[in-house]
């Protein structure tokens, strides 16, 4: 009789997951934790809303207009309804201030980070899994709430370890457009998304490809056609000359003492006189830059009538975080990071649930996206863990005493570990270097009777061994020593403290 095959499952990660590894998780926990006290400090509360919520709460609200009931990871429940694991955090926001809306201390000001999932085709630094970071203020109307926003994302990216000249916030509005649009008479709701979606692939497309696509269409190298917002040339004209007006400002300004933001500003006064929208938002955009320049945040941000995010979302203010500081690669070459954080004002996404709108304004961030950027710059700070101490097992028979070592070591704020596998003195000191151990404490028979403790300097070891080739030089350096038991804490800390 065969025997029957055991089954085994083949190991492998689901299509647009990742495993994260230890580096990883500690920069992007410092980074949370950084923002976190940002939020703190500024006087946000913390929430955790469910990974999961009701389809019909998160489909309408998803940023990709095109698809409002698609994207996310849904499931049925016993009792019939669809469930969803959460697309962003925002969505959550809504449901909740719906939910206890009469109980909520208005404004409302949470912060809250956590996974999210998206049911997207995966790509190259694209997952279907990943932790967002976010801090909103729902229930305050007004240009102050959104001037706040942009300052809290200023001193997120400061905390960070940015200055204020390795990134630039760039503002819009998107009643600035619309006005322009009002004015042509041009703002039904097909074309307004088209002429949105046309300056949104400004930097992807150049200013010729906007144009094609703000008039008859386009078509792109596969041959596929995109059709166009229909405008005439002269309307065509107006369009282009108000999304490049901030970046011309912008780089003239960089000799003038006078503020780009109130350049653009003026510059757009002539192109928006007779839209009631467009000159509320300058307005707006007026007592946010005086704001920002009380809190001296001027040079960290601009005016870029080119910002264009979440084309059914957002409602007035928008915003995003550049990197101007470019990491590169091992080869020199640089990496292309992008907007780093977003925000702005989203209006309407409380009235889905309770028919009443409900002013709201936010921040967001990607923390794997961010974190990646800060630690290939080398500014995020705290992302190292703290030194490692393996406590060698030279006689089994005494692990108690070398769990007793590894508690002290604990509790004098180091990572220690008494070493539990199997192996000989030498494995376990291969082991303590594959985890990138800063020291070994080496107590065998001789150092328990002597009341020592043997202890292995393996960071200058590592340093020794690329340095020093003279065999005599290398006998003369201490890279192990042998101290009292009773000293081994305070000879490991003064060593690390000799190190900075």
């Amino acid at each position: 009789m065969a025997k029957e095959k055991t089954f085994r499952p083949k190991a492998r990660r689901p299509r647009g997951f990742e495993d994260r590894a230890a580096h990883v998780i500690r920069a992007e926990r410092a980074l949370v934790s950084a923002a976190s006290a940002v939020y703190e400090r500024w006087g946000f509360e913390p929430l955790e809303t469910p990974a999961f919520e009701y389809a019909d709460a998160l489909g309408k609200f998803l940023p990709d207009e095109d698809r409002p009931n698609e994207g996310v990871f849904a499931m049925q429940d016993d009792d019939g309804q669809w469930m969803a694991l959460r697309y962003d955090l925002t969505a959550p926001l809504a449901r909740f201030a719906a939910e206890g809306f009469q109980d909520l201390v208005k404004p409302y000001r949470r912060y809250q980070f956590g996974e999210v999932w998206r049911n997207e085709k995966p790509g190259p630094g694209r997952f279907r899994q990943f932790v967002q970071c976010d801090a909103d203020n729902v229930g305050a109307s007004g240009p102050a709430a959104d001037a706040e926003m942009i300052a809290l994302a200023a001193e997120v990216m400061r905390a960070a370890g940015l200055n204020d000249s390795e990134f630039v916030i760039r503002v819009n509005d998107r009643r600035l457009l619309d006005g322009v649009l009002e004015s042509l008479g041009s703002a039904d709701d097909t074309r307004r998304m088209r002429v949105l979606r046309a300056i949104d692939k400004l930097d992807r497309l150049g200013m010729e490809g906007v144009e094609l696509l703000l008039g008859k269409g386009r078509k792109d190298e596969s041959g596929d056609f995109t059709e166009g917002a229909g405008l005439d040339e002269a309307q065509r004209r107006l369009v282009l000359n108000f999304i490049s007006h901030s970046k011309n400002v912008a780089q003239w300004e960089m000799d003038s003492t006078k503020e780009p933001a109130d350049a653009v500003l003026n510059g757009l006064k002539p192109l928006l006189s007779g839209s009631r929208g467009g000159s509320a938002a300058l307005a707006d955009l007026e007592a946010i830059a005086d704001i920002l320049g009380a809190l001296e945040i001027s040079g960290a941000w601009m005016i870029d009538t080119t910002v264009v995010r979440g084309l059914g979302y957002y409602t007035g203010p928008v915003f995003e975080t550049e990197l101007l500081a470019t990491p590169t690669y091992a080869d020199g070459s640089p990496m292309q990071f992008g907007s780093v954080a977003s925000g702005g004002r989203y209006d309407d996404l409380v009235a889905r649930f309770t028919g009443q709108q409900v002013p709201a304004t936010g921040f967001s961030f990607g923390v794997s996206r961010f974190a990646a950027a800060l630690s290939a710059l080398g500014r995020l700070e705290g992302a190292d863990a703290a030194p490692l101490v393996i406590v060698v097992a030279a006689d089994k028979a005494r692990m108690a005493d070398y769990f007793a070592m590894a508690a002290e070591l604990r509790a004098a704020g180091l990572r220690a570990e008494a070493f539990t596998g199997n192996g000989n003195m030498g494995k376990q000191l291969k082991y303590a270097d594959r985890r990138d151990a800063a020291f070994a404490v080496i107590c065998g028979e001789e150092e328990f009777a002597s009341g020592t403790a043997q202890i292995k300097d393996l960071k200058l070891g590592a340093e020794l061994a690329e340095s020093i080739t003279d065999r005599d030089e290398w006998k003369e350096q201490k890279q192990q020593f042998s101290v009292p038991r009773s000293e081994l804490v305070s000879a490991i800390l003064t060593r690390l403290s000799a190190r900075g």
